[in-house]
């Protein structure tokens, strides 16, 4: 018998918002992040807003502003370079668990979550795209067996819906290429091949982060230049 999950906190809810004002672009890096116009804006109370803001600043969201207060953190290429290692390790151990434990499962449902990644592509939106994406992780995570591996990544889902979307909307091909690796490690998995899904999803998770990490780089590097260009601009008028 299956528990059917609980409903979203008020808390979660808001977490949720914010994210995704972050994800879309609305709540830009350095936006000032004020509990009351937040609390105003989602019709809630300070005290929900105040803890989603904790939560999102442990998850690298949101960091202390100079001062006081908060505000949207910027990507930092350090911070998402250790959390996609402890992904590859933690999406490995998940595939290598599914293999070993719900090979049959994995056949039933597994192709259903491929069938909507690949449909998700087609759609060209980028929302679309990433909750097909963390979908599939899941289920993943699911047929391991193991409830750790979920609950470890529950708080990184928002910096990492993030990442993916500052990306995606940039690196169309990468969709294509993202599902493709999703059907070998689902195959691996099916076939019982163990060790190869681990490998396989480890790989997939490091090759991710080789170009999100590179792109956030490279948007940092041009941002100099910007303002340069942009100073030079002013001293021209």
């Amino acid at each position: 018998m299956r528990i059917a999950p609980a409903a979203p906190s008020l808390v979660d809810q808001v977490v949720e918002a914010i994210t995704d004002e972050i994800v879309s672009g609305v709540l830009m890096s350095g936006s000032r992040l004020i509990q009351d116009d937040l609390a105003e804006a989602y019709g809630v109370s300070r005290q929900p807003v105040q803890q989603a803001l904790v939560l999102l600043r442990g998850c690298g969201l949101v960091q202390s502003a100079p001062g006081r207060g908060l505000i949207v953190a910027p990507l930092d290429p350090g911070f998402v370079r250790d959390l996609y290692e402890m992904r590859a390790v933690l999406e490995g151990l998940a595939a290598r668990l599914a293999a070993q434990r719900a090979s049959d499962r994995a056949a039933r449902e597994g192709p259903a979550y491929i069938a909507a990644g690949h449909e998700a592509v087609k759609s060209g939106l980028v929302g679309r795209k990433i909750e097909t994406d963390i979908a599939f992780h899941r289920f993943l995570g699911d047929l391991s067996g193991n409830t750790m591996i979920g609950e470890t990544m529950v708080p990184h889902w928002p910096c990492l819906k993030r990442v993916m979307s500052d990306v995606l909307q940039k690196e169309q091909s990468m969709s294509r290429r993202v599902w493709d690796e999703h059907e070998d490690i689902l195959a691996a998995i099916v076939e019982g091949r163990s060790a190869d899904a681990e490998r396989l999803s480890r790989e997939h998770i490091s090759r991710a982060a080789g170009v999100f990490i590179h792109h956030i780089e490279l948007q940092q590097e041009s941002r100099p230049k910007q303002r340069r260009m942009l100073s030079a601009k002013k001293m021209s008028l």
